[in-house]
This record gives structure tokens, C-alpha cells and sequence, in this order.
């Protein structure tokens, strides 16, 4: 088990170069960069057109020290492999760097809109696992009865139907109709004025929207997943066993059927947890005027911000090979009989 965490956690770091030499390559070519919008800027009513690269037309007519100046102030005056080298000692000491165009360290971003995707983030994970383990569990049970083939077609067009799509219809009918429910925005204006009680109630009343809009989607695959899960291992030889030996139904299904069942849900648990935490919905976000990590990954890869592309990028990656390699490592507490060797 120790020599197979070492490689892993060896393996991380060819796979994180991999991510980032690949993405910083692609943005090299990318146009419409940080320089260019900068000598766009310098030329305004010019009438200018993208070429891509630093060979911009928009640098035409432009005063060849103003060029050179755009250039350093964001860096483009040294050669692309040194800018690399010098991006990866920087995130080697784990700084992010500083945003081009808020003129902020993208660490502050991060942390700056980390609230808004956890409140999303958690509220869908945890109503999503209340929902959906119970809900498998008495699918598997009740197979093939009414009750099995009502869920399963509630659950498919829950599934089926986009979460910005019932977003929408959720705030047309319960915002705008209705008016049951805020517009926008995460809490009221004057939130820092009200109560403890108060506060947490304007909070659910306000996200009580984009969460339902979430979780629609994301429970169908884990209430699924657990009764095709259950079903399985109530078809196996030691059900039958355990219950000619006398075992109730509630017995064999809790204490025998329920801990081999749960393994896939139980190694995907850390994942979804951690990702519940730095999972932006750009969609949900922007609908519901949320300002959370979507809304910023989406932002800064329009406007170029590329310090924030790539922070982000290295932050969220780091954060999934480590979730990847802890959900591995669930299998083994959650059935012995795994092994890595």
C-alpha cells in the first residue's frame, strides 16, 4: 500500500507538467491576448481586426515603446520557455500569481469566490446523497414494482431535462410569476443588518433555487448507481445463504448486502466532496447573478487573464490527481479483498 502511494504520488508530477505545458502551449496561439486587447485599446476607432499572436494589426500605427512597454507589463518580452519556467517556480511555491486585469493575487480570487460554488457545491452534494442512497436502496428492494418504474421515469426526465434549462423555469414560475423566491444574488442587500436567525433564513430563501436547479441532474446518476449496485449483490450466493440460515430480510440486507452495495458510492464519495468545494456551475452561477469559481474560470478565459487560467488550471488539478488518489485508496478500506499489488 506505501509503494503504491509513493508511485502515485510520484506519477502526479509528470501528469501535472503534462496539463500545464500543454494548456500554456495552446495559449502562445490563442488570439485576442492581453497585449493585443491592450493595443486594441491604444487604437480605439482605429478599426482593428485579430490575426492572433503578438503579429496583431491593432499594433499598427501604434508607437513601437508603447508595444515594447505592453509587452513587458505582462510579461511577453521574455522568451515562452523561460516564462514557463519561471510560472512553474512560482507554483512549486504554491503562488498563483497576480491577475493581469483586477490587478489582484489569483489566490485572493479564489478565495474571494470560494463561497458562493461551496454553498452550490455542498447543498447539491449533500441532498443529493440524502436522496439518492435512500431512494436506490428502495428501488432495489421494491424491483419491478410500481413504485420502481414511477421513480425510475420521474428520475429520467429529471435527468433528461438540462439544470440551466429548470433554472430557467424555476425562476420564471417561482421568481418572476410567483414571486416565492429572489431573482439573484446569494443573500438580501441588507443581510449584514439582520439577525442570526434572519440571516439564515434570507440565506436558504435565496438559494433555495439554483440548489434545486443542481441537484435535479446529479442525483439521477447516484440513486441509479446504488440500485443497480443493491440488485446485484442481492442475486449473489451468500444472500442466499445468509438467509437460509434464519436472517431476517432487514438483517441481510443492512448488515450483508449494504457494505458490498455502497464501494462505488463510497469511492466516489471523496471526489464529489472535494469537488462540491471548487466546483463552479457557470450556468447556474450566471443565471442566478451568483459570483463563484464558473463565473471567474469563464471570465478569465474571455478576457485572457491567462495568470488566472493557469493558477486555476494548476490549483484544481493538483486538487484531483490528490481526490483521485484518495478515491483509490477507498477501495481498499471499503473491501479488504482489493489489492494493489
Amino acid at each position: 500500500m506505501l509503494l503504491y502511494t509513493l508511485k502515485r504520488l510520484l506519477l502526479m508530477v509528470p501528469t501535472l507538467l503534462g496539463v500545464l505545458l500543454v494548456t500554456f502551449a495552446v495559449v502562445q496561439f490563442v488570439p485576442g491576448g492581453p497585449v493585443e486587447q491592450y493595443l486594441a485599446e491604444a487604437k480605439a476607432g482605429a478599426g482593428t481586426s485579430a490575426e492572433g499572436g503578438l503579429s496583431y494589426r491593432g499594433a499598427q500605427g501604434v508607437d513601437p515603446q508603447r508595444i515594447a512597454q505592453a509587452k513587458a507589463l505582462y510579461g511577453f518580452d521574455k522568451p515562452a520557455p523561460e516564462r514557463f519556467w519561471q510560472m512553474l517556480q512560482q507554483f512549486a511555491r504554491f503562488d498563483l500569481g497576480k491577475s493581469f486585469f483586477q490587478n489582484r493575487a489569483v489566490s485572493e480570487l479564489i478565495w474571494e469566490k470560494l463561497p458562493v460554488s461551496m454553498s452550490l457545491g455542498l447543498w447539491t452534494f449533500f441532498i443529493s446523497y440524502l436522496i439518492a442512497v435512500p431512494l436506490g436502496v428502495a428501488k432495489a428492494v421494491r424491483a419491478g414494482s410500481r413504485f420502481d418504474l414511477v421513480s425510475t421515469l420521474l428520475i429520467l426526465v429529471g435527468y433528461a431535462i438540462p439544470g440551466f434549462v429548470l433554472g430557467v423555469a424555476l425562476l420564471v414560475i417561482f421568481g418572476g410569476q410567483l414571486q416565492w423566491f429572489p431573482l439573484r444574488g446569494l443573500t438580501s442587500s441588507n443581510w449584514e443588518q439582520m439577525a442570526w436567525g434572519a440571516r439564515i433564513v434570507d440565506y436558504l430563501w435565496h438559494i433555495a433555487l439554483p440548489v434545486t436547479a443542481m441537484v435535479m441532474g446529479s442525483f439521477a446518476v447516484t440513486a441509479m448507481l446504488t440500485k443497480n449496485a443493491f440488485l446485484e449483490e442481492i442475486r449473489k450466493q451468500y444472500v442466499v445463504t445468509a438467509r437460509a440460515k434464519g436472517l431476517s430480510e432487514r438483517q441481510v440486507l443492512w448488515r450483508h448486502v449494504m457494505r458490498n452495495a455502497l464501494i462505488p458510492i463510497i469511492t466516489g464519495f471523496p471526489a464529489a466532496f472535494v469537488g462540491a468545494f471548487f466546483t463552479g456551475s457557470l450556468l447556474i452561477e450566471t443565471l442566478f447573478s451568483l459570483d463563484g469559481l464558473g463565473l471567474l474560470s469563464y471570465e478569465s478565459v474571455i478576457r485572457r487573464d491567462y495568470p488566472v487560467v493557469m493558477g486555476t488550471l494548476y490549483l484544481f488539478t493538483l486538487i484531483g490527481l490528490v481526490t483521485k488518489l484518495v478515491s483509490d485508496l477507498c477501495y481498499v478500506w471499503a473491501d479488504p479483498r482489493v489489492k494493489f499489488d
